[in-house]
């Protein structure tokens, strides 16, 4: 589990709840579209493959919490991660609401976009998408909510040069980000993709 890596920040929905209860349950399926500094990503996301996990993505893409995200851990053949705020602050009042698992049904075949986890039911805010078919995650409870539909060659390109994260790598420093938020990231990755609009489409 620890060569993944994949610790999501435990998020806590106290300032973003308004917008799931002023849209109610997301469609069973619905695309959201990512615009980045390196082009349009679309994610066609699938409630009947995790409902949770796709709940949740609509309330952070909706509440404008994937805006000016990061990608900070972008890594040849295996996963593409995001999803640490740019504003500490916010980290820390999503420091919380962790999802209950969903049970497995998808695998995380190549295109697939998955939750990270740091464990059973922590679920929160970053999510990854796989690079290749990385099926072996798929008995460590990561499970996709979606796939991507348009843009993969976008995410190919993505800029990968500065590895694995600290401390494994000289990569973006997961807890610096938390604390630290995009200023850390501008100065000394500052070579880094964003997002810089998320949307339901």
């Amino acid at each position: 589990m620890s060569s993944y890596r994949f610790l999501a920040p435990l998020a806590a929905a106290a300032i973003f709840v308004l917008s799931s209860c002023s849209s109610g349950t997301p469609p069973n399926q619905y695309k959201v579209k990512l615009e980045t500094t390196k082009g349009d990503i679309v994610i066609e996301v699938n409630r009947d493959w995790s409902p949770l996990g796709a709940d949740r993505f609509h309330e952070l893409v909706t509440s404008g919490y994937y805006d000016a995200n990061r990608f900070f851990r972008v890594l040849p053949r295996f996963v593409v991660q995001f999803g640490l705020h740019g504003d500490p602050s916010v980290n820390n009042k999503w420091s919380d609401a962790r999802l209950q698992d969903d049970p497995p049904s998808q695998s995380n075949v190549a295109g697939t976009v998955t939750f990270a986890t740091a464990g059973p039911n922590t679920r929160t805010t970053q999510v990854f998408i796989n690079l290749m078919d990385n099926r072996q995650l798929d008995a460590m409870g990561f499970t996709p909510f979606g796939r991507i539909v348009e843009g993969m060659n976008v995410v190919n390109e993505l800029f990968s040069g500065y590895g694995e994260g600290a401390p494994a790598g000289p990569g973006p420093d997961q807890q610096r980000i938390k604390a630290e938020g995009n200023a850390y990231l501008q100065q000394v990755f500052p070579n880094l993709d964003y997002i810089k609009k998320a949307s339901v489409l």
